[in-house]
């Protein structure tokens, strides 16, 4: 590491969290050693959204840092290689030589070890020779056990490119709702005119748009699961998938978190799938749109940058969740924000999927139905679709981030301004100089918590162009110097 890039970490600013953690490694002579519980840490962050291992910080009392070096930093580096290649004691090495750095600190020399996020290929990443009991999740500022339902998943991403994918055995054509599939196929005819599917026979069309197939392997066609989750009847649907769950809340008000006036769930009134789910929640959070008169070829275009990016966000949420998983989809409607909630966390870094041209969709076969019909954007081009729609719109930027504890994606998608001069002057008002002296970013930081409830690493990483390592010390600061209170397992 530079000294321009080590002189972020001034011991005393800093405080631990998720993406960072502080070991003595000061050994039985004093001299430096890579301690046992490193390799908890290690697993830990791979597994959830990477960080940084400093190796000859102590922190003494809680809460307090202090650099108290590696004697033999060579003998600490060495180590670590050979156990990275040692099977028996962690599963994957993840690191190059630029991630393991030595650097000089208050005077003495410490070890920084920066431990990415590992690919789904990877995961899960774990201690010993067992994945169950030795496969840990970075919580805040702990590493923990993860339990034996979180590595299955892990070993199923792992392994399924598509989960949606798989041929069920003992589902047939009587679990589909009919009036769905032909909502669908309407709505195929109508995007794609004269496509030579639209008149094939009902069982030949689903087979064609991959809701029914066969597995090669064992010689079986039937449905897969895929075509239950879009067309069939709910209760059939929880049949394969005892914890689907798909839920739209309307609220009347912002911040309103148990009152809502208007519900869908799968309750029998309705089909329960998802395509009937798409329809009817899309229907619903785009009534209320104003929709500027516009002509084009004699018509007028019903259609606005906002409704992309509603139809975009919905179809997203629906294509990529994990529906093996105990949360539901979730789509919220209020009056300052829409939200969307999946089960399942991203199968690429949040950061890289905003930026475009990369993709690892959950549920390939859905989205090709989708995509099909007209929703869901190309591979990789959705999400900044709807990044470049709401900026047109002048309102803050999208929330993208994940929930490690619960295994969930949420955007939220506000109808507000970046700085609104309301949450300022209250800021000031309450504040006084102190807030109007702060740096900008801290600033920016305040008002995120004024506007949306709460601020986290991951959302300023969206909104600042500030290192991570910054945006972790300028947290820190506002915590210690009582402008922000930590709640839950990683507020800030």
């Amino acid at each position: 590491m530079s000294e321009s890039i080590a002189s972020l970490w001034e011991l005393p600013a800093i405080t631990e969290g998720a993406d960072l953690e502080c070991k003595a490694a000061q050994g039985r002579d004093g001299r430096g050693e890579l301690p046992d519980d490193f390799w908890r840490s290690y697993s830990a962050m791979a597994n959830t959204e990477g960080g940084v291992i400093l190796l000859g910080v102590q922190e003494k009392p809680h809460g307090t840092f202090r650099a108290v070096g590696i004697a033999d930093v060579e003998r600490v580096r060495k180590a670590l290689w050979d156990n990275l290649h040692n099977r028996k004691q962690v599963s994957t090495n993840l690191l190059t030589e630029a991630d393991v750095q030595p650097i000089h600190v208050a005077g003495v020399q410490i070890l920084q070890i920066r431990v990415p996020r590992a690919a789904r290929q990877q995961k899960p990443v774990h201690v010993g020779s067992n994945p169950f009991g030795g496969t840990w999740l970075r919580r805040y500022e702990g590493d923990y056990s993860a339990d034996d339902e979180a590595v299955r998943r892990m070993l199923a991403e792992r392994v399924e490119e598509s989960r949606d994918d798989k041929v069920l055995k003992g589902f047939d054509f009587s679990d589909l709702d009919m009036d769905t599939v032909a909502a669908y196929r309407n709505r195929f005819a109508a995007v794609r005119p004269g496509h030579v599917w639209a008149d094939l026979a009902v069982p030949e069309f689903l087979e064609r748009i991959g809701a029914f197939g066969k597995n090669r392997e064992e010689g079986v066609s039937g449905l897969r699961l895929a075509g239950l989750l879009m067309f069939g009847r709910g209760e059939v649907i929880r049949d394969a998938l005892p914890h689907y769950m798909v839920d739209y809340q309307e609220h009347p008000e912002a911040r309103t978190e148990r009152r809502w006036i208007d519900r869908l769930v799968p309750d029998g009134s309705w089909s329960g799938n998802l395509y009937d789910f798409f329809r009817r929640v899309y229907q619903k959070l785009t009534a209320d749109l104003k929709v500027p008169f516009q002509l084009q070829d004699g018509q007028r275009i019903e259609d606005t940058p906002v409704h992309e990016a509603l139809r975009e966000a919905l179809a997203n949420t629906l294509m990529h969740a994990d529906y093996t998983g105990r949360a539901s989809v979730l789509v919220v409607n209020r009056p300052d924000m829409y939200g969307f909630r999946n089960p399942g966390r991203m199968r690429i870094p949040p950061e890289i999927a905003i930026h475009g041209g990369n993709s690892d969709c959950r549920n390939r076969r859905l989205q090709t139905m989708f995509q099909l019909v007209g929703y869901g954007d190309h591979a990789g081009s959705g999400l900044p679709k709807i990044y470049a729609n709401w900026a047109g719109q002048h309102w803050r930027r999208p929330v993208l981030y994940e929930l490690p504890q619960l295994e969930q994606t949420v955007m939220e998608l506000r109808m507000s301004s970046l700085v609104p001069p309301q949450a300022v002057a209250e800021l000031e008002g309450r504040l006084g100089e102190g807030f109007r002296r702060l740096p900008e970013n801290a600033r920016l930081a305040l008002i995120t918590a004024q506007v949306e409830g709460q601020v986290c690493h991951d959302r300023l990483k969206q909104i600042c162009a500030e290192h991570p390592a910054d945006l972790t010390k300028m947290l820190g600061g506002l915590v210690r110097d009582g402008y922000l209170v930590p709640e839950g397992w990683g507020g800030e």
